[in-house]
C-alpha cells in the first residue's frame, strides 16, 4: 500500500512548469517535491505528496485532519511494539 501525505509549501524554486520544485513542509518534515502536477500551487498552500510529487492541492483543514490521523496511528504503533 502506499501512502500520499498532505504537506504546506515553504519554499518555491523554478520558473518552468515542468521543473518547478517546492520545499514542502509535512509536520516538522521538510521535504522536496516536483510541483510540475500542480502549477497553481503556491507558497502556504497544502498539498498532496506522493513518492516525491506533488498531486493536488487540499485545503489546510483536510490537511490537519490526516496530521491527527497520522499521529494516531504512530500512537497504536507505539502500543502494538510494547505489547507481549
Amino acid at each position: 500500500m502506499c501512502l500520499a501525505i498532505p504537506g504546506k509549501i515553504e519554499t518555491i524554486s523554478g520558473e518552468d512548469p515542468l521543473t518547478r520544485m517546492g520545499r514542502v513542509n509535512f509536520g516538522g518534515v521538510v521535504k522536496e517535491a516536483s510541483l510540475a502536477y500542480v502549477p497553481e500551487a503556491q507558497v502556504g498552500e497544502y498539498v498532496i505528496v506522493h513518492a516525491g510529487f506533488a498531486l493536488s492541492k487540499v485545503d489546510e483543514s483536510e490537511a490537519q485532519k490526516v496530521f491527527g490521523y497520522l499521529r494516531q496511528m504512530q500512537e497504536l504503533a507505539d502500543l502494538e511494539e510494547g505489547a507481549p
